[in-house]
């Protein structure tokens, strides 16, 4: 697997289903791949269960347990 195969395309999708696990919430997520893509922005999404971001307008949402 290549290095590019490792990480998850940033803003190629509008809406993610993320899980406690993935908390604190940033866009770009970790796993995305951070060079082509806007600035790391920390997202409140635990009190509503949905947080969108104010860069490329994706939309999270955290699975309930």
């Amino acid at each position: 697997m290549s290095r590019e195969e490792q990480f998850i395309q940033p803003n190629a999708e509008n809406y993610y289903e993320v899980t406690k696990a993935d908390l604190p919430l940033s866009c770009p997520m970790p796993a995305m791949s951070a060079w082509n893509s806007h600035p790391r922005v920390y997202l409140p999404i635990e009190e509503t269960g949905t947080a969108m971001c104010p860069y490329c307008s994706a939309t999270y949402h955290l699975q309930k347990d």
